[in-house]
């Protein structure tokens, strides 16, 4: 065997091997490559239309912390139900008629969580709703220290930081998401209001003006001479 085809054949052997490697891994992994990710932040607006209920479902990693909470937008009165169900079928978070609530859970047992949003008490109006949704595994910063110590690296303070840092970028992501809906709220808000004042003040308008012309037209009538004089016949 010549060495250009020994060549050829070991770069074509170490092609298959690595193909069949990949393939391997795709198959072993089931779950969606962002369900492993340290953390992971979803914020939503959705719309649910009178008298529907939407679900959304979220993948939380055995002792993360899952967070969740909505706020309605515009529509209605305002409110929608909102319930959390637990992987293993309870409901976690009961429905109430509220314009926004929240749920927390800081040591999930792992699995997938139902969020559900309830508009089945509107009959006729639709709701805009602001969804948020976040997945924290602080753990994931201890498997990142022992990692640096098994390179014969001391950064206990340091990661002690990082978990501080990470959790308080957390609460400040949180606050922003409430600080963002409240501002869309008031501004749709504001908006339907002076939609309201011009609808009524046109119509306020035409009506003068309609009583205005009629008053007018009868003041007009009340004046008016009619002619009854009658030739006399010689």
């Amino acid at each position: 065997m010549s060495r250009q085809t020994w060549h050829m054949f070991t770069v074509i052997t170490f092609l298959f091997t690595l193909l069949s490697l990949v393939g391997d891994v795709f198959s072993t992994s089931a779950a969606p490559w962002y369900e492993n990710l340290p953390a992971v932040t979803m914020d939503y607006k959705v719309h649910i239309d009178a008298g529907k209920e939407d679900c959304y479902h979220q993948y939380v990693q055995p002792g993360a912390t899952f967070y969740a909470s909505y706020q309605v937008l515009k529509g209605g009165d305002g409110m929608c139900g909102f319930a959390v169900r637990h992987p293993n079928g309870q409901i976690v978070h009961p429905y109430e008629w509220r314009q926004s609530a929240e749920y927390a859970d800081q040591s999930s047992s792992g699995g997938y969580y139902a969020v559900c949003i309830d508009n089945q008490f509107s009959r006729f109006a639709g709701k805009l709703v602001n969804l948020y949704l976040s997945v924290i595994r602080y753990d994931m910063w201890e498997k990142y220290a022992k990692e640096v110590e098994e390179l014969d690296m001391n950064i206990k303070n340091f990661t002690h930081s990082i978990q501080f840092v990470e959790r308080n970028i957390n609460d400040i992501l949180q606050y922003q998401y409430h600080s963002r809906a409240r501002e869309s709220r008031d501004y749709n808000l504001l908006m339907d209001n002076n939609t309201y004042v011009l609808r009524w003040s046109f119509i306020q308008i035409l009506a003068i003006a309609a009583t205005a012309t009629l008053q007018v037209y009868f003041v007009r009538k009340l004046f008016e001479v009619k002619d009854n004089s009658s030739r006399t016949r010689i």
